[in-house]
């Protein structure tokens, strides 16, 4: 129940600290844009056309033109200053305004409203001073024991605890912190500690009343000590982070790096390599984390923030889960190597080392690597904040590389060094002047800011540039699964009172990371390699047998059954400037002719009426029905699957010859009747409207019969003019089954929830992860019907769906998953598998 407790409240933090970001992250967007559009303003016309046509061997002569206008302006000067400047910045510290936030975090204090508190002194932990006082104490200590008390109040504490600790690392003569941490280590169990703690706190205690106050508390730790049964586990700082290690690649697995003419290179194995194995692991060359989620995780390692979090020592843009992140990133912790030798006078040689243990930031360093990629960005300018993500990734890759010696400062060989592919000559003209003033503003502000011997010149601007164009198509989004509820909560089996929403997965973009190796795996539209993330590691797995020497590729965002052929290929080519080619692509498939497919007039017939520019696209498919697999047998097993799922909803595609080019649109694929394309658009589209309106209903939490029978006349309409395996009456099916399970009607919920995932499976396949996550849906909602048998089921099959693409990783990635299986197991009385 406590844990239960712990996580609602740190929830319910973190969405108050969510609110705020997105104030602060439209600002920076805004000034972002307005200082490209005033540079773009400075730009003479035919320099802008130049520019803007310019291919990578134009890239220095552009530059030097751009660099010799820019500098001879005083415009130019004036707008990047305020970029630049760490005195014309916001995101430096600022005694006044933390003192300021103290203050209304105090009087919410007061009026026992903890958690408005709570949101307050981290406020102004985030832009203190190091060296800041408030009275006679360190304005840093002050708000962490402030910010204890607060955790404290709120049930939190071992986030109590660990900030007390950081009170105590500031100013070990705190007595109130030590008072603190002895009562909460009390209350945890760890009676030698709390001992210690209010020893230390008696020692620099004046008052007599005081002091007798501190000795009856001494002597109920020994009474409740002497009454204690077992000896509970100490909790100790240095176990505050819990770190995702890495797991190992099989031994036999040997991955090399091939070149081919149409996807240039790639990778793949030496051997064949068995399903849901483990092919690669690495640390990213260099990350940042994602804008919108700078308020909610670490910003080292990605995970999400707990209460607790820990500010920048420097500036007040990042926050850490953990000390052991604070230094990584930064390479510093908040502490304050004041002079103790007067604490430890007269003072038993026990309770010395214990002020030195508590106190001392030397294991910190000692088990942390320093990687510091923030270091170069901490002084208090305004660029980290405005510039968007690519430049702040490229500024950190350049940094890193200057810091190791590996680049001259004028950039040179910064190409040769990174070795990763671009496509500059692919991208469209407002991107190249985007990425030319992008570089110069980068350049400029990390030679101002934090480099001055970064050389402001033409070379260093072209391989900026050229960067830019290497992070565009190289780097990878770092993902989260974010569960819609309570991540750690389950209903009881049978249990509707508590009104909770249906459990769901979705996920989110919390970085942009650099992973040399990890780049050159390519693109299918058909993966055989999943990839997910550790903190900021990335691992790769296999999703099928994959043969030796079959290429290894995964998915840079569209997939089969996720979109149709056409966007799958528009987004490709707009996001990474190459035509797919892939097997998902190049070979007919059931999922691309029905995903967006409308129904044949002809209610017996189950064949599917593609519109236009659908059957556009899968025309130019027909050449290549059937790519000849590996061997005999398997060709045998890719025909007859492929004839039986095309065959029931486009025969007709199985009688046309090689070569045939041409799919009629409007013409059902199976019996040939004519379908009326325009009428069935005109009333999906009313349906859909009508269904928007209905689902915002709901968001408000206006979910009743009435709205309940709105879905449902809803998707009657979709069902009478779309194929039946349309993803747009998946959609339907499972916001009807949101609907339903808000009004109380959980058997309907069910069935709309299984009507969904039956149309899934026809678009993915039965073990896709997809197919995964909608069965966390429909496990929580059979365990609040009492349908314990359905949900133990589901359940089973659903951790078989992610063991195969996450390992043993998947409850560590999917907090709900443990207690969807122990919940489930309780219900039919089994142990948890």
């Amino acid at each position: 129940k406590i844990k239960l407790k712990i996580r609602r409240v740190a929830n319910k933090l973190n969405s108050k600290r969510k609110s705020k970001w997105q104030v602060t992250h439209f600002v920076s967007v805004v000034r972002a844009a307005a200082t490209m559009e005033k540079l773009k303003s400075l730009i003479p016309e035919d320099l802008l056309q130049t520019v803007k046509s310019s291919s990578v061997d134009d890239l220095l002569s552009t530059c030097s033109s751009l660099l010799r206008l820019f500098l001879g302006l005083p415009q130019f000067h004036q707008a990047v200053s305020e970029l630049a400047d760490p005195e014309l910045g916001c995101c430096g510290k600022n005694e006044e305004t933390s003192l300021d936030l103290k203050r209304q975090g105090n009087h919410y204090f007061r009026s026992r409203d903890f958690d408005n508190a709570f949101r307050f002194y981290s406020k102004a932990l985030r832009v203190a001073p190091p060296d800041a006082v408030d009275g006679d104490k360190s304005l840093l200590a002050s708000l962490f024991l402030n910010r204890a008390n607060v955790l404290h109040n709120l049930g939190l504490l071992k986030e109590s605890l660990r900030d007390c600790h950081r009170a105590l690392r500031i100013d070990p003569s705190y007595a109130k912190a030590w008072y603190r941490r002895g009562k909460l280590n009390t209350i945890l169990g760890n009676y030698r500690d709390a001992f210690r703690d209010i020893t230390v706190s008696m020692s620099f205690e004046s008052s007599p009343v005081g002091k007798k106050q501190l000795q009856n508390e001494l002597e109920a730790i020994l009474d409740y000590q002497n009454k204690k049964t077992s000896e509970h586990d100490e909790y100790h700082p240095s176990n505050y982070a819990v770190l995702d290690h890495l797991p190992s690649v099989q031994m036999e697995v040997k991955l090399y790096c091939v070149s081919t003419k149409e996807k240039g290179r790639g990778m793949v194995s030496d051997c064949d390599i068995e399903e849901a194995s483990v092919i690669h692991v690495e640390e990213p060359f260099s990350v940042v984390i994602s804008k919108s989620c700078r308020e909610t995780h670490c910003h080292f390692c990605l995970n999400e923030l707990p209460a607790d979090a820990v500010p920048c020592p420097s500036c007040s843009i990042p926050v850490y889960c953990s000390e052991s992140c604070q230094i990584q990133s930064s390479g510093v912790l908040s502490t304050n190597e004041m002079d103790k030798h007067h604490i430890f006078q007269n003072l038993p040689d026990d309770i010395v080392e214990h002020i030195k243990g508590v106190t001392s930031a030397d294991m910190y360093y000692s088990e942390t690597e320093c990687i510091q990629e923030h270091q170069h960005e901490c002084r208090g300018a305004n660029w980290r904040a405005v510039l968007p993500s690519d430049a702040v990734l490229a500024g950190r890759v350049i940094m890193k590389l200057i810091n190791q010696g590996k680049t001259a400062t004028d950039l040179s060989n910064l190409q040769e060094i990174l070795e990763l592919s671009h496509s500059y000559s692919k991208m469209n003209s407002e991107s190249k002047l985007e990425l030319h003033l992008l570089s110069i503003v980068l350049i400029w502000c990390l030679s101002k800011s934090s480099c001055p011997n970064l050389s402001v010149c033409e070379a260093s601007v072209t391989q900026t540039i050229i960067l830019l164009s290497q992070i565009k198509v190289n780097s990878i989004a770092v993902v989260r699964m974010k569960s819609s509820g309570d991540s750690s909560k389950c209903i009881p089996s049978g249990n509707m009172s508590a009104k909770e929403p249906i459990q769901s997965l979705e996920q989110i973009r919390v970085g942009q990371a650099l992973y040399k190796t990890g780049s050159l795996f390519n693109h299918s539209c058909r993966p055989n390699i999943h990839l997910y993330f550790l903190s900021r590691g990335l691992v790769m797995r296999t999703t099928e047998f994959v043969p030796m020497g079959c290429p290894l590729e995964l998915s840079y965002g569209p997939e089969v059954g996720k979109w149709d052929r056409k966007n799958r290929i528009r987004f490709l080519e707009e996001e990474y400037f190459f035509h797919c080619r892939c097997r998902g692509c190049a070979q007919i498939n059931v999922s691309d002719l029905v995903i967006n497919g409308y129904c044949c007039v002809n209610t017996n017939c189950t064949g599917v009426v593609l519109d236009s520019n659908v059957a556009t696209c899968e025309s130019e498919k027909l050449n290549h029905l059937f790519t000849a697999p590996r061997n005999l047998d398997q060709q045998v097993q890719v025909r007859e699957k492929v004839d039986a799922e095309v065959g029931e909803v486009a025969s007709s595609l199985l009688s046309k010859q090689r070569g045939s080019l041409h799919i009629e649109p409007e013409i059902c694929l199976k019996c040939g009747s004519r379908c009326d394309m325009e009428n069935s658009h005109v009333e999906v589209n009313k349906a859909w409207n009508h269904m928007r309106r209905v689902e915002e209903l709901m968001n408000s939490g206006q979910a009743n019969v009435s709205v309940l029978s709105d879905c449902l006349k809803s998707i009657a309409v979709l069902r009478t003019f779309l194929h039946m395996y349309n993803k747009d009456i998946a959609d339907a099916e499972d916001k009807v089954a949101q609907a339903c399970y808000l009004a109380g009607e959980l058997v309907d919920a069910r069935k709309h929830c299984e009507a969904s995932i039956k149309i899934l499976k026809r678009l993915y396949e039965d073990e896709h992860v997809v197919i995964g996550n909608e069965m966390v849906k429909l496990a929580s909602i059979q365990l609040a019907s009492g349908d314990s048998s359905g949900a133990w089921d589901t359940t089973k099959s659903l951790s078989q769906i992610f063991s195969k693409y996450y390992g043993s990783h998947a409850e560590t990635l999917f907090s709900y998953l443990p207690c969807l299986k122990q919940e489930a197991a309780k219900a039919v009385n089994l142990s948890t598998f």
